[in-house]
């Protein structure tokens, strides 16, 4: 954000091209299904690096705008790769052994959903039990390292 104002500076803008951009993330943001932080991040950079890539050719150099979209898209490599993020994902399981469930047995619970799903679980939300059924649904929640949800469930 610092980097787009920063390049926008000495850039005039009018006010119909600062109500479309603010009618741009209106629409992403209100008019599409729930997307989840980092992709928004993601395609807020895109349409940063467009803009700045748009707006400042006639004020800055193919070189600097160049090193200054070399050195948005080296930040976001950084983030993502070298510094590795530790995202969590979550995921709904229905589980039947309500036993399990009691105060008193919480590490049974948790051994007993690590060896079914094979994953290292750094929380747990119960969500609904019913005890008509005898089924509980938990949420648990994981660090990501790289494992879909889609391995986990499968």
């Amino acid at each position: 954000m610092f980097l787009l104002v920063f390049l926008l500076e000495s850039v005039k803008i009018e006010l119909g091209f600062a109500l479309g951009l603010f009618a741009i993330f209106g629409i992403i943001r209100y008019r599409t299904d729930a997307i989840p932080p980092k992709e928004m991040t993601y395609l807020f950079i895109i349409i940063a690096v467009s803009v700045i890539n748009a707006l400042s050719k006639n004020y800055f150099g193919y070189l600097e705008l160049t090193f200054v979209n070399l050195l948005m898209i080296g930040a976001l490599w950084a983030l993502e790769k070298v510094l590795m993020m530790r995202q969590e994902n979550s995921v709904l399981i229905v589980y039947e052994n309500i036993e399990n469930l009691h105060k008193v047995k919480e590490e049974e619970l948790l051994l007993d959903l690590e060896k079914r799903t094979g994953v290292k679980i750094k929380r747990y939300q119960i969500d609904k039990m019913d005890f008509l059924r005898d089924t509980a649904w938990i949420t648990i929640f994981f660090d990501n390292n790289g494992q879909s949800k889609r391995e986990i469930i499968s």
